[in-house]
Formats: C-alpha cells, structure tokens, sequence
C-alpha cells in the first residue's frame, strides 16, 4: 500500500471517528438523527474533498498544469446538500419546532467531513471537541438556566356550564401562568365552547400541576397542553 493510499485511509477513519463521536451524542439523548447518520455525513463529505485533493491518483495527463481544480466549489456544493438532510430531521406540531440542534449538529458534521478530506486535522480535532461541548456542557447549562416554558393551551367546556374568561385566567394564575393570545371557538357539534391560548410560566412543574387540576375539574371537558420545543 501507497503512502498516499495510507493517508487516505487515515483521513476517512478520522471522518468516522469525528462523526462517530458527536453521533453518539445525538443517539443518547434519542435524537432521529445519531450515531449511523452522523458518522456517514462526515464520511461523505471527507471522500468527495478526497476528489479535488488526490486528483493525480484518477486523471491522467501528460500536462498537469492544464487542469487546475477549486476544492471551494466541491464544499460549497457539500454544505448545500446537507441542508437537504438537516431540514429532514426538524418537525413542526403546531407550534413546536423540534430538530433545530440536530439539523446544526449534521451541518457542523459535514463540515468537519470538509477538513478532515483535505487533511486540515488540527482544526477538525478542536471543531469535533467544540462541538460535543455545546452538546453536553450546554446543555446542562441551558437546563439550569432560568427561562420562561411556554406552551399552548386548549380547554373545553359544555356551552350550558361555561367557565367565563375571568375565571379561566384566575385558575391559571393560581398555578403560576401568564395567559396571551386567547382566542375562542365553538365546536361542530355546537355543544361545547373552547378556549385556546399561550401561558408561560417559571416553573416547568408548573404544567404538571395544571394538567391535574384541570383532570380534576368536572366542568372540563377535554384540554390539551402543548410544551414548545427547541
């Protein structure tokens, strides 16, 4: 085996083990895209930057001069590619959005995919470490910070044993909510009256004790509450 054919080698096994290591990140906290899909978009990208840098190992010609070749343009073509596979893994339900941190997770995978087939280790090494501190350290982080939860909330009640508004907004004071963008429907059928609206709330527990209050109050005829996700 070549010296060149060892270098290559060498690169595409650091492209599974950059790939590799932020996939098994993403397969921990039971993201869609993990280990397996991580580890082949850094593959992927470190063999096509492998064609524009070992292009003497499959062009023949007398005058290598005459053939000049722009790795820029196979990256640039890469990263637009891999925006294809990152909007396939982020999903809307109503008014969550999930996905966001794996879809820049495949794109910062790629990237490293770049470096690593043009041989440019160094930053492809501390990018790798960079990245799974964002993951994990930050994630810590942002799960002790203190931030506002929001959700969206729909609760139903018959049209003869309506709870009026005043009321609705009380009880949800008493449990540490904010109410906004309230907005009113009756239903098909036109024997219930529902209620749909934002609440925000310091407390993530919060939702849990709201879930069982509303469980417990008789006039309720159906509700749903929708945590909004990153």
């Amino acid at each position: 085996m070549s010296e060149e054919h060892l270098m290559i080698a060498g690169r595409l096994l650091a492209a599974v083990l950059a790939g590799g290591v932020i996939g098994l990140e993403r397969s921990f906290r039971g993201r869609p895209a993990g280990f397996r899909t991580h580890t082949l978009v850094c593959l992927g990208s470190a063999v096509l930057m492998l064609v524009p840098g070992f292009e003497g190992q499959w062009v023949e010609s007398h005058a290598p001069d005459s053939i000049r070749m722009d790795p820029t343009r196979m990256a640039q073509g890469i990263m637009t590619g891999i925006g294809f596979l990152g909007a396939g893994v982020i999903f809307k339900e109503g008014i969550t959005v999930r996905g966001l941190t794996t879809a820049a997770s495949i794109w910062i995978t790629a990237a490293l995919g770049i470096l690593i087939g043009i041989g440019f280790y160094f930053p492809a090494i501390l990018t790798t470490a960079l990245v799974i501190l964002v993951l994990s350290l930050f994630h810590w982080i942002e799960a002790r910070m203190p931030t506002q939860n929001y959700a969206r909330l729909e609760v139903a009640f018959p049209r003869e044993d309506l709870l009026d508004e005043a009321s609705l907004r009380s009880e949800l004071a008493t449990h540490g909510f904010d109410a906004a963008h309230l907005t009113y429907r009756v239903t098909e059928s036109n024997n219930r009256f529902a209620y749909r609206m934002m609440i925000q709330t310091a407390r993530p527990e919060n939702f849990r004790k709201l879930a069982q209050s509303l469980s417990a109050n008789k006039r309720v005829t159906e509700f749903r509450i929708s945590p909004t996700g990153d």
